[in-house]
């Protein structure tokens, strides 16, 4: 067998037997071809096995040259939080009212991506032909035949990279390159050019700037020289002029390149001395690829592979239109059964869309652009970015937990550092949870939700520092602000906020377990009760708001979009600007909501959630998508405090923090695990500051004083503590003479 066409595919790339099972065949040099799906055309759709990088994905176009809507988007999700998605599909064919034979007689029409394969399956079969049967095995495998496709591909005018790969398959072209080919590595793509809109969407969308995350790109290596290979040495960036060296390019790539293929990823960020700079970087980057002798061959194999660059930068933004997205705290299938967010789609159970600004929030991350917001990426716990470059934290539909140093860094980053805080969250009921349970014929097993549509519980910890919580109703009903109208899908209400803050109520039915029995026992002259789903609060030097759904955000089941009101929030939490109708006297809250611990949401006690968790059990690290001087460490501290340092493109200010890499981990403290006593929750820690009824002025001038306070008490206990070290420190080295404490 030469070629193997595979026009099934599903979601698990997890799914290690099968996947396996490929690595296997295409290392022994059969040209696997496979259907990307017809998931289209949402984005983060990508099937397995066509996701994978030795395997040749096909996607769907009709006769104009056209995406057909069914046909799935990438980009690759195996990579996240910490890294970015690889370019896929890899080539795109006809795959639209294609004509075929039918089983019995005559001839019928066919549409989909599982037309589209076979017919580049037929292609390859066509290319593997033309090479004479003694060479073809030294010639062509796997690698070689996609440098063949996608270098030889018609890249398509309008689809982006991830929608066309290197866009329609050029049967002629392709035996051109095949026709005089020699074993080489490349790289897929060969150029991310900025200036090359739409087709490089979404890195054509924003350009680089000083001070920001570091941009990724991960393209594919393909070694057509052998099954294994490696990289002899490290990459290097070669500007075009002196420009080019305000470009500072860390690269990630595969210790050994097989089955044929790998990964070669750029984290991208402008220097400091860049923080003015406006124009367009270029250069290219060269990475050297060897391999062990074909048979019969003494020497290495060895080859460059090139990548272009052409970048667009601009001066460091300001911060109010800064926004930094949460990725690090998402959990999507695979692993688990995580669940969809609107209850309300039954054909589609599972959250596997990646929940990424470059998957199924692609049309907020564009909306956000045209408004004018720059929208970063944060792929690490909270500790690994500075609150100071940042308008607003967004957090949307987040199944993780929070290492405790994520939340009494963020609180002191609202409280003290004037970051803005927005959060859309999701339904969560445990009773609800438990009837989806089902039991699944492939896997022989019974599936049970991890959490729900948001990790409510987690979220409540996150925020308790701040006097706000999310219930556990499941609410869905049609509201409108100002004549904005929207579908509030499968949300969840706030039963926690403080006095003085502005929360909107509206009335809707709660489809929970609990809330349908109410819903049966409803009488027509009865009313709906409102449910706070919306609210607003300045806290400290920083901002506030919480809104209950995201599914008007989220491209993958939205009915109505709440991008209005999105543009709003980020405009109160990044630069203080209220909405009159929003901000509304007659929204205030005259009494602070509240509900007792034991009415909010709990955890799961039948999950074992550190599975699936990369908070529960793990110590807080920043990844390879942080600024680079703090790769590897635990990042910013909130309870050091640096010097003053310059920002890029800002005047000098306090950055008042410090970078902490050196802090042992033994004591590391964990979220509350599941089952445990919430007794002593972060609610009763914190909710007395809140509620209680000796405070008799606006909220935020006593928990700024406590914060201080506290700071005040620590300094002074930091102090006698290091007076203590001191003078044990003189008493062993009187006593030794060895010196052993001289580096403390």
């Amino acid at each position: 067998m030469d070629v193997l066409n595979l026009s099934i595919g599903g979601p698990d790339y997890l799914d290690l037997p099968f996947v396996e099972k490929v690595w296997e065949i295409t290392a022994n040099n059969i040209i696997m071809v496979s259907a990307i799906g017809n998931d289209g055309p949402l984005y983060g759709t990508l099937n397995n096995p066509a996701d994978q990088s030795d395997v040749i994905g096909v996607g769907g176009i009709d006769y104009s040259d056209h995406i057909a809507s069914f046909s799935s988007r990438g980009m690759s999700t195996w990579e996240m939080p910490h890294g970015y998605g690889r370019v896929k599909p890899d080539v795109v064919a006809y795959g639209r009212d294609i004509m075929g034979s039918r089983i019995s007689t005559g001839c019928k029409s066919l549409s989909g991506t599982s037309v589209a394969s076979p017919v580049v399956a037929g292609m390859v079969c066509l290319l593997v032909s033309v090479i004479p049967e003694s060479s073809r095995k030294d010639t062509l495998n796997p690698a070689s035949m996609k440098q063949a496709l996608v270098e030889g591909a018609a890249k398509l005018s309008g689809p982006n990279m991830y929608e066309q790969g290197a866009g329609r398959v050029d049967l002629l072209e392709s035996y051109e390159i095949l026709k005089s080919y020699k074993p080489r590595a490349s790289i897929f793509p060969s150029t991310l050019d900025y200036t090359d809109c739409p087709y490089s969407w979404p890195f054509c969308r924003q350009p680089l700037y000083a001070g920001a995350m570091p941009v990724i790109f991960n393209a594919t290596i393909l070694n057509g020289m052998g099954v294994i290979g490696y990289v002899e040495s490290p990459p290097t960036w070669h500007p075009l002029d002196e420009v080019g060296n305000l470009l500072s390019i860390h690269f990630t790539y595969s210790e050994v390149i097989w089955p044929w293929t790998g990964y070669f990823a750029l984290h991208m960020q402008i220097k400091e001395e860049g923080a003015q700079f406006s124009g367009e970087i270029g250069g290219n980057v060269t990475l050297r690829v060897y391999s062990p002798p074909a048979q019969g061959e003494k020497d290495i194999r060895i080859s460059t592979c090139v990548l272009q660059l052409k970048l667009k930068v601009v001066p460091t933004p300001p911060r109010s239109k800064r926004v930094l997205w949460d990725q690090f705290h998402n959990i999507k299938y695979p692993p688990g059964y995580i669940p969809r967010d609107s209850l309300d789609v039954r054909n589609d159970i599972l959250d596997w869309h990646g929940d990424h600004l470059h998957t199924n929030f692609h049309i907020m991350f564009n909306m956000l652009r045209d408004a004018g917001y720059y929208v970063e990426t944060l792929g690490s716990p909270f500790t690994c970015f500075d609150a100071l470059r940042y308008g607003t934290l967004l957090l949307v539909d987040l199944e993780e937990e929070y290492f405790q140093e994520e939340i009494d860094k963020l609180r002191d980053d609202v409280l003290n550092s004037g970051l803005g805080l927005a959060v859309f969250s999701e339904w969560y009921n445990v009773d609800t949870m438990v009837k989806m349970r089902f039991f699944d014929d492939n896997t022989r097993s019974w599936w049970t939700p991890v959490t729900g549509g948001a990790n409510v519980p987690a979220l409540n910890d996150l925020l308790a520092p701040f006097g706000i919580a999310f219930g556990d109703k499941i609410l869905n009903g049609d509201f409108s602000i100002n004549g904005e109208h929207s579908r509030y899908a499968s949300g969840t209400d706030i039963v926690r906020f403080p006095q003085g803050g502005y929360v909107h109520k509206f009335p809707f039915l709660d489809s929970s377990e609990s809330g349908a029995t109410q819903n049966v026992l409803r009488t027509p002259e009865m009313t709906m009760a409102d449910s706070p789903i919306l609210g607003l609060l300045e806290m400290g030097e920083g901002r506030v708001a919480v809104y209950g759904d995201s599914n008007c955000l989220d491209s993958s089941h939205m009915v109505t979009n709440c991008y209005w009101l999105l543009r709003k929030i980020l405009d109160f939490t990044g630069g203080n600007i209220k909405d009159p109708v929003l901000f509304s006297n007659s929204v205030k809250q005259k009494s602070p909501l509240y509900v007792e611990d034991n009415q909010l949401p709990s955890r799961r006690t039948d999950v074992n959630f550190s599975t699936y968790s990369a908070v529960v059990g793990k110590e807080v690290i920043c990844g390879s998508d942080s600024v680079f001087e703090i790769w590897g460490t635990k990042g910013y501290s909130s309870q050091i405090r640096g010097t003053n340092r310059r920002l890029p493109g800002y005047s000098v200010v306090d950055l008042d923090r410090g970078l902490n890499s050196t802090v042992d981990t033994s004591n590391l403290k964990h979220p509350k695990l599941l089952g445990e006593n919430r007794s002593d929750s972060l609610g009763n820690r914190y909710f007395g500051l809140f509620y209680g009824d000796e405070l008799d002025m606006p909220v935020v001038v006593p928990s700024h004083w406590l914060v201080h306070a506290i700071i005040a008490v620590t300094g002074i206990l930091l102090v006698l503590s290091f007076w203590r070290i001191r003078q044990k420190r003189r008493r062993r080295r009187k006593g030794s003479g060895s010196g052993r404490f001289s580096n403390l």
